[in-house]
């Protein structure tokens, strides 16, 4: 039995906890939210402890951590955990800031402690069947991969101001699906564009809320990733990718897969999933299962600290390309 300290339990630290609680080989111990009531509330759902204070939560007797607070706090508790021999859990992304990333990498070299990161998108099912196919040769050679990601509405201003933009916040679970895919051929070149067409609060945020990256690999696979944070018809979560031999598709998911035809539609579907939280729910619970399999299995977690540090450096780039206008070249050297 994994026995976890829990911190952060606003929208993605309940869902976390919940999944703590339903998986067999895993108990919420304690959790710490710097809200005092959210915490109690929680705590008293899901009978468990709550801390004063983080180091409490950290250095009680768990066996891991799960870190899903406010992205700056990240690194902070990263360290502590670590300093304290516990496993690490931490949504992404580690930090918003490269330089502070690179340090906390190093920093982490004294310490001995298996660290996941939260690219829950990796355990999807159709996702992982597509790499896996991809694995085979069932299409040939690999020639290009095309992923579109649009959520249902804009966020909200508050939302967005801490966000970190959203190459940072939205793209890089799509830079983490290309590296993903393409496994040992790194993105070595990136272009990028936005715009802001219909988000009020992204204009007031100075981000924007729709936009397009085109990526080379360094064995020369193209690659395009469209987003946009609007899409009236529900969460937009495909990936093609296309090969010598064929192309497999994974495609947008719905409560049902009953298709309606009539005199006056061809074909109609039920709504897709409405966020990510409905559509990668399955995801979010094999990621766990994974991470609790690697503790006790004494392996390397799936995703890994690299694996964050890799996205955003991806997503620093698209940034760089975005305003001077040119192609990047990406460097993943630790400076």
């Amino acid at each position: 039995m994994i026995k976890f300290a829990l911190l952060g339990v606003g929208r993605i630290g309940k869902m976390h906890a919940q999944n703590i609680i339903l998986n067999p080989r895993s108990n919420l111990e304690i959790i710490y939210d710097s809200n005092t009531n959210l915490a109690k509330q929680v705590a008293n759902s899901y009978d468990c402890k709550v801390a004063n204070s983080s180091e409490e939560a950290i250095n009680s007797n768990v066996d891991a951590v799960l870190i899903a607070t406010s992205t700056p706090t990240h690194i902070e508790y990263i360290l502590k955990s670590a300093e304290a021999g516990k496993a690490i859990f931490c949504e992404k992304p580690i930090d918003l800031d490269i330089t502070k990333v690179n340090r906390c990498k190093k920093k982490l070299e004294k310490f001995n402690v298996p660290i996941q990161l939260g690219f829950n998108r990796r355990f999807d099912f159709s996702h992982r069947k597509l790499k896996e196919e991809k694995n085979k040769g069932n299409i040939g050679n690999l020639e290009m991969i095309i992923i579109s990601s649009r959520d249902p509405e804009p966020p909200s201003f508050e939302y967005l101001k801490e966000s970190g933009g959203l190459f940072k916040d939205m793209t890089i679970h799509d830079f983490d699906m290309l590296s993903y895919i393409l496994g040992d051929d790194p993105i070595i070149e990136i272009t990028a564009n936005s715009s802001v067409l219909f988000s009020n609060a992204a204009k007031k945020a100075n981000d924007f809320d729709t936009a397009m990256f085109l990526a080379k690999s360094k064995s020369g696979i193209l690659c395009h990733i469209n987003n946009s944070r609007r899409a009236v018809y529900g969460y937009d979560q495909r990936i093609e990718i296309y090969g010598s031999k064929g192309m497999l598709i994974s495609d947008n998911q719905s409560p049902t897969s009953v298709k309606k035809f009539n005199e006056f539609i061809t074909s109609a579907e039920d709504p897709s999933y409405h966020f990510f939280a409905e559509r990668y729910e399955q995801a979010f619970r094999d990621q766990l299962d994974s991470f609790i399999n690697a503790l006790t299995e004494g392996k390397s977690p799936e995703v890994g600290f690299d694996d964050g540090r890799n996205a955003l450096i991806l997503a620093n780039a698209a940034y760089d390309s975005f305003y001077s206008k040119k192609t990047m070249f990406v460097n993943y050297e630790l400076r």
